[in-house]
């Protein structure tokens, strides 16, 4: 369970500011009512790496590759060089996560894919999604692609 992916040296400008806060807890609140947002999307609860305080963020997710019990997520960062605060919060809490999805709460683990199991899992994403296709190449890092899977 390895979580190794180092900043890159080049991507696009990583989302932030207040207004993209408003925004994730505007996306967070549908979730849990049930309303779509447009993509597939769960509330990802992380474990602080520095300050051990619950962070939630909303996250697309993908089909998982072992069944219902388990999604794929993508430390995107919209491209940027840099991957998102929650990577490194799941690197080190990768068995205290929790994922809000379809009205209920469920308690996962999360793994990141190496290769082999990284390959067909990152196709299967970049097909199904043109947006994380180009995000990719934005950026020199390879995305960090995670399988949460229920524990």
């Amino acid at each position: 369970m390895a979580f190794e992916t180092r900043r890159g040296t080049r991507g696009a400008r990583q989302p932030g500011g207040r207004l993209m806060a408003w925004a994730n807890r505007l996306i967070m609140r549908r979730i849990r009512r049930g309303q779509g947002v447009g993509a597939d999307t769960l509330v990802l609860t992380t474990i602080g790496r520095k300050s051990g305080a619950e962070r939630q963020n909303p996250v697309n997710y993908f089909p998982g590759d072992r069944g219902a019990d388990s999604w794929l997520i993508v430390a995107s960062a919209a491209g940027a060089a840099g991957n998102p605060a929650w990577y490194y919060n799941l690197a080190a809490h990768p068995d205290q996560v929790r994922i809000e999805i379809g009205g209920r709460a469920i308690p996962v683990t999360a793994e990141q894919l190496t290769t082999p199991d990284r390959e067909p899992a990152w196709r299967s994403i970049a097909a199904a999604s043109a947006r994380f296709a180009q995000y990719q190449t934005k950026t020199d890092r390879e995305l960090p692609v995670i399988r949460l899977t229920v524990r």
